[in-house]
C-alpha cells in the first residue's frame, strides 16, 4: 500500500512546483472572476467570491482572450500549439464564449467534489508539464466537456443505475434502448471494479471478450465508460490518486475490437481525466493483437504509452497485483467472482430531500468562499497557505455529507464498498466471510 505522498501533490512541492501553483490559482481565479486584486479585496484583504464583485463582471461573458493584453492573452493560441489533438483549444473558446465566470467557477467546485482543490489543479499542471496557461486551457475545456457535452454530474453519476434501469421500461424507444443498453453492459461485467493492486490503487478489470462492435449504441458505451471512471475516482483517496485497469484478453478475437470506443477511452485519460491512471495492464493479449496495439500505440501520448505492460500469465501479473487478490477466473487465488447487484426501490429516496440537500450545499458554498479567500491571501503573500489544507479536509467531508442527495447509488454502494462518509472496503465481506457476497444498507 503507497504511503508516501508522491512528488507534484500537495504536501510534496519544490518551490517552483509552489510558484506555478500559485500563478495556477490566481489565472484560474481571473477566469472564475473572483478578484485577487487588491483593489478589489474586502476589509481583510482577501478576495471577494463574484457574489460580492460588480454585477457587470458577474454577468458578462469572459473576454480574458479578446483586445486586453494581460498575462491570459496569448494563452489560447500558443499553450497547446503543437500540442492539441484532443482539440481542447476550440472547447476551452466555446467554454468561453457560452458560459460566465460564475458559471465556470460553480463547474469546477462540481466538479471538485472530494478532492483537495490543490490537487485537482495539480493534475493539470503535471500533465502540462507545469505550463500554467497549457493546463489552465486543459482545465477550463474539461469542465466544459464534463457540463456540456457529457452532463458527467447532473446527468451520469445523479441518475445512474436506477435511472438505466427506469429506462428499460420507456415507451420512447430511444430511452428504453439507451437504458438497456447501458444495463446490459453492467450485468455481463464488461468492465468492473474491485479490489487493489500493490501500490493500493484501485483496479478495474475490462473483459475484452464480452464486447462486440455494434451490440451496444456509441452513446450508451460512452456514458458507461465515463459512469465506471467516475466510480473509480470515488474510491481514491491520498495518498492513491490513480487507477490500475487490467485489459483482459482471454479469448480475444478480432470481432471484439472495436476503435471508436478506444478513441473514446484514451481522450477521457489524456484530455479529461488527466494523472489518473497509475499502469495499463494487457493480460493474455494473443499473437493476433500486435497489429492492433501497434496502432493503438500511435494513438497514445509517450507519457500514457510508458504506463502500459504485457502480461502473460499470472505469474507476470502477480508482479502488480498481489496473487491473492486476483480472480479466479484470471488465474489468481481469490474466489471471487463478479456479479450485478440491481438497483433497489427507494434507494436513492434522500434525492427528493431538497431542503436537506440545500442546506449542505450552502455550507459547502462558505467553505467554498473561504477557501478562495485563503488562496487569494496566499497569492497576494498574505500567508503560507497553511489554512487550504483545514478547509480541504472540511470541504471534502462536506463532499460526503452531501453525495446521497447528488450521486445515485452505484453496484459498489449497495455492496458495501463505498460506504456512508466515504468510508471503503474493497473487500466487504459478508457473515459467512465470503468476500462480496452481500448487500449493505
Amino acid at each position: 500500500m503507497a504511503t508516501q505522498t508522491p512528488p507534484g501533490r500537495p504536501g510534496n512541492l519544490t518551490p517552483d512546483q509552489e510558484a506555478r501553483l500559485k500563478e495556477m490559482w490566481a489565472v484560474t481565479l481571473e477566469v472564475f472572476g473572483v478578484m485577487h486584486d487588491p483593489d478589489h479585496a474586502d476589509t481583510n484583504g482577501t478576495a471577494k467570491p463574484p457574489s460580492e464583485a460588480t454585477t457587470e463582471k458577474k454577468k458578462s461573458k469572459l473576454s480574458l482572450f479578446g483586445k486586453k493584453k494581460n498575462r491570459l492573452s496569448t494563452a489560447s493560441t500558443n499553450s497547446t500549439e503543437g500540442n492539441d489533438k484532443h482539440g481542447q483549444n476550440q472547447e476551452f473558446q466555446q467554454a468561453l464564449a457560452s458560459q460566465t465566470p460564475e458559471q465556470l467557477r460553480e463547474a469546477f467546485w462540481s466538479m471538485t467534489k472530494h478532492d483537495h482543490p490543490d490537487a485537482l489543479l495539480l493534475r493539470f499542471l503535471r500533465a502540462r508539464k507545469w505550463d500554467v496557461h497549457a493546463a489552465l486551457i486543459m482545465l477550463v475545456s474539461t469542465m466544459h466537456w464534463r457540463s456540456d457535452e457529457m452532463h458527467v454530474d447532473d446527468s451520469i453519476m445523479k441518475e445512474g443505475e436506477a435511472h438505466a434501469l427506469h429506462e428499460t421500461t420507456s415507451s420512447n424507444p430511444t430511452d428504453k434502448k439507451e437504458g438497456a443498453d447501458f444495463m446490459a453492459q453492467l450485468r455481463m461485467g464488461k468492465s468492473y471494479l474491485h479490489g487493489t493492486d500493490k501500490d493500493g490503487r484501485p483496479c478495474c478489470y475490462v473483459r475484452v471478450k464480452l464486447h462486440r462492435q455494434g451490440e451496444q449504441s456509441e452513446r450508451s458505451l460512452e456514458r458507461f465508460t465515463v459512469y465506471t471512471i467516475e466510480t473509480a475516482r470515488m474510491m481514491l483517496r491520498p495518498p492513491v490518486d490513480t487507477a490500475t485497469i487490467v485489459f483482459d484478453m482471454t479469448d480475444f478475437s478480432m470481432a471484439n475490437m472495436d476503435y471508436t470506443p478506444v478513441k473514446f477511452m484514451i481522450k477521457c485519460f489524456e484530455a479529461n481525466y488527466p494523472e489518473s491512471l497509475g499502469s495499463v495492464l494487457v493480460y493474455k493479449s494473443p499473437w493476433l493483437f500486435q497489429g492492433v496495439w501497434k496502432i493503438i500505440k500511435g494513438w497514445l501520448d509517450p507519457v500514457v504509452a510508458a504506463k502500459v505492460h504485457f502480461a502473460s500469465n499470472v505469474e507476470d501479473l502477480s508482479e502488480w497485483i498481489p496473487k491473492a487478490q486476483i480472480p479466479r477466473e484470471l488465474g489468481g487465488n481469490e474466489d471471487w467472482t463478479y456479479a450485478y447487484v440491481e438497483p433497489r426501490d427507494g434507494e436513492n429516496q434522500l434525492m427528493d430531500d431538497t431542503a436537506a440537500r440545500d442546506k449542505i450545499l450552502a455550507e459547502r458554498t462558505e467553505l467554498v468562499n473561504s477557501y478562495e479567500a485563503e488562496v487569494s491571501s496566499w497569492i497576494s503573500g498574505g500567508g503560507n497557505g497553511e489554512g487550504r489544507g483545514r478547509i480541504a479536509q472540511r470541504l471534502a467531508e462536506n463532499y460526503w455529507q452531501a453525495d446521497p442527495y447528488l450521486r445515485a447509488k452505484s453496484l459498489y454502494d449497495r455492496a458495501g464498498i463505498i460506504r456512508a462518509g466515504g468510508r471503503l472496503d474493497f473487500y466487504p465481506r459478508d457473515n459467512a466471510g465470503n468476500v462480496g457476497a452481500s448487500e449493505v444498507d
